[in-house]
């Protein structure tokens, strides 16, 4: 039995893409021709006046209406940079549907007590799962550009804390590989094959570069945020419960630099009042996933990683006008 599961577990690998592609709808002449006009002059507009800007993906209402690519190639990987955070929130959620990891208040050392001897302060000892995702584990960092290098997660455990656990937000990328060494501990696999397996495959990703850092395909990153979007449901299928998603998605903490906004499970979450608030995915220098539930909306940027790139936030500035008043008249004309 096992060698049978050897031999169908890889080929249901392969299989899923095809299985999952159908989730993004196909579009209509009719459909197509009120995209463009909704979305007329767009191209030109992001070509002569948006350079940083590389690509660009609208979902509405589980449907692309809507792309660009500066290089022509839908296919190129982007550095997500930040982005990532909220492709390992969803991780997170899988493993604990699965019951890889027992919940999100189970002690770090829990998991990993071969790390208790890397850090004195008892503190270290009350840092949980939920203090990782909504960065509050309370180590003695502040990164308002959120810049700083990761690191080794041994490295990032052995810091100095200089608040009790979940006293304080402080934005710190090094929890990130911390997350990702638990979560391979937990699965027993890279965390790469983790989401090859749970993500890639059912979402018709691309498959991901892993090579400094995560690089991801515009609509691929579009896609994550339909799965967030769709309370973690994909082609009939809970790939992430929706109860992790809906708290994921929500304020956990008023947050901080560098979005300063409030702070969900690795994911920023906009201060609007609605029956679901707007949240997104951002990196640095322009990438950005934006889902807004009231029009049933996505919108992917990927954007030139630099100093100046985020400076002038092009993307952020295409997102939030032009982007978001092409949508706004295109669900306007949508059959309901």
């Amino acid at each position: 039995m096992k060698r049978l599961a050897r031999l169908i577990i890889p080929m249901l690998t392969l299989l899923a893409p095809a299985l999952g592609a159908a989730q993004l709808r196909d579009s209509s002449p009719a459909e197509q021709a009120l995209d463009a006009e909704a979305f007329q002059g767009m191209d030109q507009a992001i070509s002569e006046r948006l350079p940083d800007v590389q690509a660009a993906v609208v979902l509405l209402r589980g449907r692309v209406v809507y792309a660009y690519h500066r290089d022509g190639q839908p296919d190129t990987l982007h550095d997500a940079q930040s982005v990532a955070k909220s492709a390992l929130s969803a991780l997170v959620g899988i493993a604990l549907a699965e019951g890889r990891l027992a919940s999100l208040d189970q002690p770090v050392l829990a998991l990993m007590p071969e790390w208790t001897p890397l850090n004195a302060d008892p503190r270290a000892a009350a840092i949980t799962l939920r203090h990782l995702l909504t960065m509050t584990a309370g180590f003695a960092i502040d990164d308002p550009t959120g810049t700083a290098a990761p690191g080794r997660p041994q490295d990032a455990w052995a810091r100095p804390l200089g608040s009790a656990p979940g006293q304080r937000f402080a934005y710190d990328n090094a929890l990130v590989p911390v997350l990702a060494a638990l979560l391979e501990k937990a699965t027993g696999m890279p965390l790469a094959d983790y989401a090859r397996r749970e993500l890639v495959a059912p979402l018709a990703m691309q498959e991901p570069s892993y090579r400094r850092g995560l690089h991801l395909r515009t609509e691929d990153m579009a896609r994550l945020g339909q799965l967030f979007l769709q309370k973690g449901a994909w082609n009939g299928r809970a790939l992430v419960p929706e109860s992790y998603v809906m708290a994921a998605t929500q304020p956990q903490t008023a947050g901080g630099p560098p979005a300063s906004m409030p702070y969900g499970y690795l994911w920023w979450v906009l201060p609007t009042e609605a029956p679901r608030r707007t949240f997104m995915a951002s990196g640095y220098g322009g990438q950005t996933i934006w889902v807004h539930p009231p029009l049933d909306l996505v919108i992917a940027t990927s954007a030139t990683a630099s100093v100046e790139s985020q400076r002038r936030g092009q993307a952020v500035q295409l997102l939030r006008t032009r982007l978001f008043a092409a949508a706004q008249k295109r669900y306007a004309t949508v059959e309901r």
